[in-house]
């Protein structure tokens, strides 16, 4: 009987044989023309053959450095041997048999691991769904049947996801949203914390105030189920907020019966540098909901909270067919336990300390440049028309196709696709981070001053 074995490992490092695109990922968008969806879109022009750890092979040979980690997902390395290992195993016992139909231990174990890794010592339940815009749904499912209210309070600048509701609590029109309305009713937006672009010196309690000041006379406290926050905005443009925001909104939250739901979804599993962003100031969230790097490139997302207001569901009103699949189950344990043995925390900052040395000298010399910020490793660059605070959404995309010709993968984001972002894998080699950060300061010195 013959045995195969799994290929080696890629190397870590960048090689550029084609253009990008190469002729075979040429040839691949000629069939795709032929066979997918014109509204389905993709950042790379290349097809990928192979990933492992923070390089992405693509079709024509080409080994691109990944500063995009599948937008957050692959934090503990593409084809990680250990959840390869653990995918493999579960898949030899079974795929499938949907946990609302006959249950298994891996979905048990997935709650138990979250109950001891998310911010707070309460009692905790959890539900497991598909996605991350299926977490944030499920939450506010939970909080408007826990606390009989309608309302749900969002940010400006707010990424939520793609289904109906979530779109609703989405900021950004296009290409979210323009032409699938009507949307879900009930949600308010309300000003965020945006230092770059607040009045000067405005401080993260009085954009808190500001914010409260809004929710209360559009919509009014005691109407309000949910106030739903990423403690650092994605899609919205990594936005951080000004200390104290975050607080001052729980505590408002708090003090009105107001569930807090952290939408942790991109920000989640140790990519910010805490295993959580919420914990940076220490707010511990009622409800949060997960995805993206919970199971290292496998789908799956969750909702965990207080065990009072995840148990005031009836029976049959959370769950679905694939949620909790056992072989996403069998994924994210074994993710779970690499966060915590390769210390990826740690591995965050580190991250953080090396793209900054990199890219702080640039910042402060191109007057493109309007911020570098960030934390850990979910660190972006915002720019702008020199001298101005205009958003230049061009010069980011210049940047993300000067960066992809020389074999770098980064994302650009932002509500006016003005931002250039970093997300690398959490296992990324300090060579190879840096190589990656040094393209993509030789991008930005390019942009004209």
């Amino acid at each position: 009987m013959s045995t195969t074995s799994a290929p080696p490992a890629l190397a870590q490092s960048r090689s550029v044989l084609t253009a990008i695109p190469g002729p075979r990922s040429m040839a691949l968008a000629r069939r795709r023309a032929a066979a997918v969806a014109a509204g389905v879109s993709s950042v790379l022009p290349v097809y990928v053959a192979r990933a492992s750890g923070a390089i992405v092979e693509d079709v024509d040979g080409n080994r691109l450095v990944d500063l995009g980690s599948g937008i957050a997902v692959t934090s503990v390395g593409a084809a990680a041997p250990e959840v390869v290992a653990a995918v493999a195993a579960q898949a030899a016992d079974f795929t499938h048999t949907c946990f609302m139909v006959s249950p298994y231990e891996e979905y048990v174990e997935v709650c138990e691991r979250l109950a001891e890794l998310t911010p707070g010592t309460h009692e905790k339940r959890s539900v497991l769904v598909s996605s991350g815009a299926e977490a944030v749904e499920n939450a506010v499912k939970t909080a408007r049947r826990a606390t009989g209210r309608d309302a749900v309070l969002v940010l400006d600048h707010a990424y939520h996801g793609r289904t109906n509701l979530t779109m609703a609590m989405t900021a950004r029109a296009m290409p979210y949203k323009t032409g699938f309305g009507p949307f879900a009713g009930e949600v308010y937006r309300v000003p965020t914390s945006y230092p770059l672009r607040d009045p000067a010196g405005m401080t993260g309690a009085e954009a808190a105030a500001r914010a409260i000041d809004v929710a209360e006379r559009m919509v009014g406290a005691d109407r309000v189920a949910a106030l739903v926050v990423e403690p650092i905005q994605g899609e919205g443009g990594f936005v951080v907020p000004a200390p104290g925001f975050l607080p001052a909104m729980a505590a408002w939250a708090q003090a009105h019966g107001i569930v807090l739901v952290a939408d942790e979804v991109q920000t989640g599993f140790a990519r910010t540098g805490a295993m959580f962003a919420c914990e940076h100031e220490g707010v511990v969230p009622d409800l949060i909901a997960t995805a993206k790097g919970i199971a290292g490139g496998l789908p799956l997302g969750a909702v965990t909270g207080r065990a009072d207001l995840m148990d005031a569901v009836h029976p049959g009103g959370l769950g679905g067919t694939f949620g909790g699949n056992p072989v996403a189950c069998a994924a994210a344990l074994a993710s779970m336990a690499l966060f915590e043995s390769l210390d990826l925390v740690g591995a965050a900052r580190a991250i953080e300390a090396v793209v900054r040395a990199g890219l702080e000298p640039v910042a402060d010399a191109s007057p493109a440049v309007a911020e570098l910020r960030g934390r850990g490793a979910m660190l972006a660059v915002e720019l702008v028309r020199p001298g101005t605070l205009e958003p230049d959404r061009a010069a980011a995309a210049q940047v993300a196709r000067a960066c992809a010709a020389a074999g770098v993968l980064v994302l650009t984001c932002g509500t006016w696709g003005n931002v250039v972002r970093l997300l690398p894998p959490l296992v990324i080699g300090r060579p190879l981070l840096e190589d990656g950060v040094e393209v993509l300061a030789g991008a930005l010195r390019a942009l004209p001053a």
